[in-house]
Protein backbone atom coordinates (compact mmCIF):
# COMPACT_ATOMS: atom_id res chain seq x y z
CA UNK A 1 0.00 0.00 0.00
CA UNK A 2 1.70 3.47 -0.88
CA UNK A 3 -0.28 5.20 1.65
CA UNK A 4 -2.35 5.60 4.43
CA UNK A 5 -5.26 7.36 2.14
CA UNK A 6 -5.37 4.50 0.34
CA UNK A 7 -5.82 2.01 3.03
CA UNK A 8 -8.92 0.31 4.48
CA UNK A 9 -9.59 2.23 8.21
CA UNK A 10 -9.85 -0.46 10.96
CA UNK A 11 -9.48 0.71 14.61
CA UNK A 12 -8.36 -2.80 15.38
CA UNK A 13 -4.67 -1.77 14.15
CA UNK A 14 -4.86 0.27 17.53
CA UNK A 15 -5.27 -2.55 19.27
CA UNK A 16 -2.07 -3.80 21.56
CA UNK A 17 -2.20 -7.13 21.20
CA UNK A 18 -2.41 -6.85 17.38
CA UNK A 19 0.33 -4.39 17.32
CA UNK A 20 2.39 -6.84 18.66
CA UNK A 21 1.79 -9.60 16.69
CA UNK A 22 2.39 -7.87 13.94
CA UNK A 23 5.75 -6.29 15.38
CA UNK A 24 6.50 -10.08 15.99
CA UNK A 25 5.58 -11.09 12.02
CA UNK A 26 7.67 -8.14 11.18
CA UNK A 27 10.76 -9.63 12.96
CA UNK A 28 10.31 -12.65 10.86
CA UNK A 29 11.75 -13.71 7.41
CA UNK A 30 7.94 -13.19 6.53
CA UNK A 31 6.75 -10.75 3.85
CA UNK A 32 3.54 -9.11 3.37
CA UNK A 33 2.79 -10.97 -0.06
CA UNK A 34 3.21 -13.98 1.57
CA UNK A 35 0.59 -13.00 4.61
CA UNK A 36 -1.95 -12.09 1.51
CA UNK A 37 -1.56 -14.82 -0.37
CA UNK A 38 -2.35 -17.09 2.55
CA UNK A 39 -5.27 -15.53 3.05
CA UNK A 40 -7.20 -17.38 -0.24
CA UNK A 41 -5.83 -20.93 1.56
CA UNK A 42 -7.86 -19.73 4.23
CA UNK A 43 -10.76 -18.88 2.40
CA UNK A 44 -10.59 -22.04 0.61
CA UNK A 45 -10.42 -24.03 3.55
CA UNK A 46 -13.80 -22.00 4.14
CA UNK A 47 -15.35 -22.99 0.88
CA UNK A 48 -14.43 -26.81 2.14
CA UNK A 49 -16.48 -26.18 4.84
CA UNK A 50 -19.28 -25.00 3.12
CA UNK A 51 -19.28 -27.93 0.38
CA UNK A 52 -18.76 -30.63 2.96
CA UNK A 53 -21.66 -28.82 4.99
CA UNK A 54 -24.00 -29.19 1.94
CA UNK A 55 -23.33 -32.48 1.88
CA UNK A 56 -23.63 -33.81 5.39
CA UNK A 57 -25.23 -30.79 7.42
CA UNK A 58 -22.69 -31.05 10.46
CA UNK A 59 -23.40 -27.58 12.08
CA UNK A 60 -19.76 -27.71 13.94
CA UNK A 61 -18.64 -27.46 9.85
CA UNK A 62 -20.02 -23.92 9.93
CA UNK A 63 -17.89 -22.97 12.98
CA UNK A 64 -14.97 -24.00 11.25
CA UNK A 65 -16.06 -22.09 8.50
CA UNK A 66 -17.04 -19.36 10.72
CA UNK A 67 -12.93 -19.56 11.91
CA UNK A 68 -11.60 -20.11 8.76
CA UNK A 69 -13.04 -16.55 7.54
CA UNK A 70 -11.98 -14.85 10.52
CA UNK A 71 -8.01 -16.31 9.72
CA UNK A 72 -8.68 -14.80 6.20
CA UNK A 73 -9.73 -11.14 7.35
CA UNK A 74 -6.90 -11.66 9.96
CA UNK A 75 -4.04 -12.24 7.07
CA UNK A 76 -5.81 -9.05 5.42
CA UNK A 77 -5.39 -7.27 8.63
CA UNK A 78 -1.57 -8.28 9.29
CA UNK A 79 -0.36 -8.24 5.58
CA UNK A 80 -1.19 -4.12 6.25
CA UNK A 81 0.60 -3.65 9.00
CA UNK A 82 3.55 -5.60 8.30
CA UNK A 83 4.09 -3.62 4.95
CA UNK A 84 3.38 -0.24 6.56
CA UNK A 85 4.25 -0.41 10.24
CA UNK A 86 6.93 -3.17 9.71
CA UNK A 87 8.63 -1.38 6.77
CA UNK A 88 8.44 -4.14 4.43
CA UNK A 89 6.45 -2.21 1.35
CA UNK A 90 7.29 -3.97 -2.07
CA UNK A 91 6.47 -2.47 -5.30
CA UNK A 92 4.69 -5.04 -6.36
CA UNK A 93 2.61 -5.12 -3.18
CA UNK A 94 -0.46 -3.83 -4.00
CA UNK A 95 -0.99 -6.12 -6.37
CA UNK A 96 -0.26 -8.90 -3.81
CA UNK A 97 -2.85 -6.72 -1.27
CA UNK A 98 -6.25 -6.55 -4.04
CA UNK A 99 -5.96 -9.98 -6.39
CA UNK A 100 -5.80 -12.59 -3.61
CA UNK A 101 -9.34 -10.40 -2.06
CA UNK A 102 -10.62 -10.96 -5.37
CA UNK A 103 -10.09 -14.74 -5.32
CA UNK A 104 -11.32 -15.12 -1.78
CA UNK A 105 -14.39 -13.60 -1.60
CA UNK A 106 -15.88 -15.08 -4.04
CA UNK A 107 -14.80 -18.41 -3.35
CA UNK A 108 -16.59 -17.91 0.45
CA UNK A 109 -19.68 -16.47 -0.76
CA UNK A 110 -20.46 -18.96 -3.64
CA UNK A 111 -19.53 -22.01 -1.03
CA UNK A 112 -22.07 -19.96 1.58
CA UNK A 113 -24.63 -20.67 -1.14
CA UNK A 114 -24.40 -23.95 -2.37
CA UNK A 115 -24.19 -25.00 1.47
CA UNK A 116 -27.54 -23.36 1.91
CA UNK A 117 -30.22 -26.11 1.92
CA UNK A 118 -34.05 -24.49 2.33
CA UNK A 119 -34.14 -23.06 -1.06
CA UNK A 120 -33.48 -24.17 -4.11
CA UNK A 121 -31.75 -20.99 -5.14
CA UNK A 122 -28.98 -21.07 -3.16
CA UNK A 123 -26.20 -21.54 -5.56
CA UNK A 124 -27.39 -18.59 -7.65
CA UNK A 125 -27.90 -16.02 -4.79
CA UNK A 126 -24.21 -17.24 -3.66
CA UNK A 127 -23.07 -16.20 -7.38
CA UNK A 128 -24.62 -13.44 -7.18
CA UNK A 129 -22.88 -12.46 -3.56
CA UNK A 130 -19.37 -13.26 -5.04
CA UNK A 131 -19.97 -11.37 -8.12
CA UNK A 132 -21.35 -7.95 -6.36
CA UNK A 133 -18.15 -8.39 -4.36
CA UNK A 134 -15.91 -8.30 -6.62
CA UNK A 135 -18.57 -5.69 -8.15
CA UNK A 136 -17.73 -3.21 -5.29
CA UNK A 137 -13.82 -3.74 -5.29
CA UNK A 138 -13.82 -2.72 -8.84
CA UNK A 139 -16.03 0.54 -8.60
CA UNK A 140 -13.31 1.43 -5.90
CA UNK A 141 -10.29 1.03 -7.68
CA UNK A 142 -11.54 1.72 -10.92
CA UNK A 143 -12.86 5.18 -9.44
CA UNK A 144 -8.94 6.41 -7.52
CA UNK A 145 -7.71 5.31 -11.26
CA UNK A 146 -8.99 7.86 -12.92
CA UNK A 147 -8.87 10.27 -9.53
CA UNK A 148 -11.34 10.12 -6.96
CA UNK A 149 -10.78 9.53 -3.71
CA UNK A 150 -10.46 5.53 -2.33
CA UNK A 151 -13.89 4.76 -0.96
CA UNK A 152 -14.02 1.79 1.48
CA UNK A 153 -17.67 2.56 2.53
CA UNK A 154 -20.61 0.20 2.97
CA UNK A 155 -22.83 -0.91 4.08
CA UNK A 156 -21.18 -4.61 2.69
CA UNK A 157 -17.81 -3.31 2.52
CA UNK A 158 -15.00 -6.43 2.51
CA UNK A 159 -14.96 -6.59 6.36
CA UNK A 160 -19.03 -6.44 6.62
CA UNK A 161 -19.60 -8.97 4.55
CA UNK A 162 -17.79 -10.89 6.14
CA UNK A 163 -18.84 -10.14 9.96
CA UNK A 164 -22.49 -11.02 8.66
CA UNK A 165 -21.73 -14.42 7.24
CA UNK A 166 -19.49 -15.31 10.33
CA UNK A 167 -22.62 -14.08 12.73
CA UNK A 168 -24.52 -15.84 10.11
CA UNK A 169 -22.45 -19.28 10.49
CA UNK A 170 -22.93 -19.58 14.14
CA UNK A 171 -26.38 -19.00 14.06
CA UNK A 172 -26.93 -21.29 11.81
CA UNK A 173 -25.41 -23.89 13.44
CA UNK A 174 -26.85 -23.41 16.67
CA UNK A 175 -30.39 -23.60 14.13
CA UNK A 176 -29.34 -26.29 12.75
CA UNK A 177 -28.74 -28.43 15.97
CA UNK A 178 -32.37 -27.02 17.15
CA UNK A 179 -35.09 -27.63 14.37
CA UNK A 180 -32.67 -28.97 11.60
CA UNK A 181 -33.06 -25.27 9.24
CA UNK A 182 -30.51 -23.00 7.37
CA UNK A 183 -32.83 -19.64 6.99
CA UNK A 184 -30.03 -18.08 9.17
CA UNK A 185 -27.38 -18.19 6.46
CA UNK A 186 -30.13 -17.63 3.73
CA UNK A 187 -31.04 -14.54 5.31
CA UNK A 188 -26.96 -13.54 5.44
CA UNK A 189 -26.47 -14.12 1.97
CA UNK A 190 -29.91 -11.87 0.94
CA UNK A 191 -28.30 -8.84 3.12
CA UNK A 192 -25.29 -9.43 1.43
CA UNK A 193 -26.57 -8.84 -2.08
CA UNK A 194 -28.68 -6.51 -1.34
CA UNK A 195 -26.15 -4.49 0.83
CA UNK A 196 -23.75 -5.14 -1.88
CA UNK A 197 -25.73 -3.45 -4.17
CA UNK A 198 -25.99 -0.48 -1.90
CA UNK A 199 -22.22 -0.20 -1.60
CA UNK A 200 -21.71 -0.43 -5.65
CA UNK A 201 -24.10 2.51 -6.11
CA UNK A 202 -22.65 4.54 -3.00
CA UNK A 203 -19.01 4.34 -4.34
CA UNK A 204 -20.44 4.77 -7.94
CA UNK A 205 -22.38 8.08 -7.23
CA UNK A 206 -19.53 9.65 -4.43
CA UNK A 207 -17.11 9.09 -7.36
CA UNK A 208 -19.13 10.49 -10.21
CA UNK A 209 -20.07 13.44 -7.79
CA UNK A 210 -16.41 14.35 -7.01
CA UNK A 211 -14.90 14.17 -10.96
CA UNK A 212 -18.18 16.35 -12.09
CA UNK A 213 -17.68 18.79 -8.91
Amino acid sequence: MSDDGARRPLKIRDVKIVNTFARYLSGKQITPNQISVTSILFAALAAVCFFCFACYGHWWLLILAGLMIQCRLLCNLFDGMVAVEGGKKTNSGELFNDIPDRIADPLILVAAGYAIHVVSFGAELGWCAGLLAVMTAYIRTLSASIGAPVDFKGPMAKQHRMAVLTIACVLTAVEILVQGTDYALLAALIVIVLGAVVTCIRRAVSAYRFLEA
